[in-house]
């Protein structure tokens, strides 16, 4: 495992980094109103933003660490082993595409297939997302810590959308939620949802088809928050689309259950 002292190194540098794509995101955004950019897929927008920001960081991370791997969302280049930024340019992109403020630039840091360290920011939220295994996890600065919900009745869930799964799959995970008393939402940013866990905002997010750039950042906050969480990266989201689910510990065992999921 790579010393701390360099991941903190390398996670200062990222939150500089990141700042300055956010500002670039941030003066791209189009105004409310209808879509602005093609569609990959039903639901799946892709605007010039995401692919300017995605060469921004490639470009200052390259130059800074032309050891370290690189995965972005929209291509980029790819090593194996060693420390490795995984990147989502525009996390939320629908939202970001109608002029929402509900999307972030994330931006993890993997020893391996470990997350060590990762960057959120959220700039039309004016909210920025840091964290370090095995040190914390903060957001503006303040420490960030699990919901202390033991109550069903009292919790809220969300559940990620996707045109990979089936609507009588999705119709089913949310009435299992609906019959333990929990209040479903879904807010289309999967970094920013599991981010919501592991700040205490949520008490649960379920994404039934993610990849590892949503949420390489994120399982650093999860973990450091002391939230609970799916076994994504052992059950293969390093290398493709599966589930995910994060929970406040207080109804982790409930949540596991509706979700038809286990947590590490």
């Amino acid at each position: 495992m790579t010393d701390h002292r360099l991941i903190a190194q390398r996670l200062e540098v990222a939150r500089a980094v990141v700042a300055d794509a956010a500002a670039l995101a941030m003066a791209m955004r189009p105004p409310p109103g209808g879509p602005v950019g093609s569609m990959k897929g039903v639901q799946d927008y892709v605007t010039e933003a995401d692919m300017a920001v995605e060469a921004l960081v490639s470009k200052r991370i390259e130059a800074l660490f032309p050891e370290d791997g690189f995965m972005g969302e929209e291509g980029g280049r790819q090593r194996e082993g060693g420390l490795t930024w995984v990147i989502d340019p525009i996390d939320g992109t629908s939202n970001y595409a109608r002029g929402r403020e509900r999307w972030c630039v994330s931006l993890g840091l993997m020893d391996g297939a470990v997350p060590v360290a990762g960057v959120i920011n959220a700039p039309a939220l004016g909210e920025v997302y840091t964290a370090q295994r095995g040190v914390g996890a903060w957001l503006n600065g303040q420490k960030l810590i699990a919901s202390p919900v033991t109550d069903a009745k009292s919790a809220m869930i969300e559940i990620g959308w996707s045109a990979k799964v089936s609507p009588e799959t999705y119709a089913c995970r949310a009435k299992a939620f609906l019959e333990l008393g929990m209040a479903p939402r879904t807010g289309a940013c999967g970094a920013l949802a599991l981010a919501d866990v592991a700040s205490g905002r949520s008490d649960g997010y379920l994404e039934i088809a993610i990849n590892l750039w949503d949420v390489a950042a994120a399982l650093v906050l999860i973990e450091e928050s002391g939230a609970r969480v799916s076994p994504f990266l052992v059950d293969g989201g390093l290398t493709g689309a599966i589930p995910i689910l994060a929970t406040a510990p207080g109804v982790a065992e409930l949540v596991a259950r509706a979700a038809g999921m286990d947590l590490l």
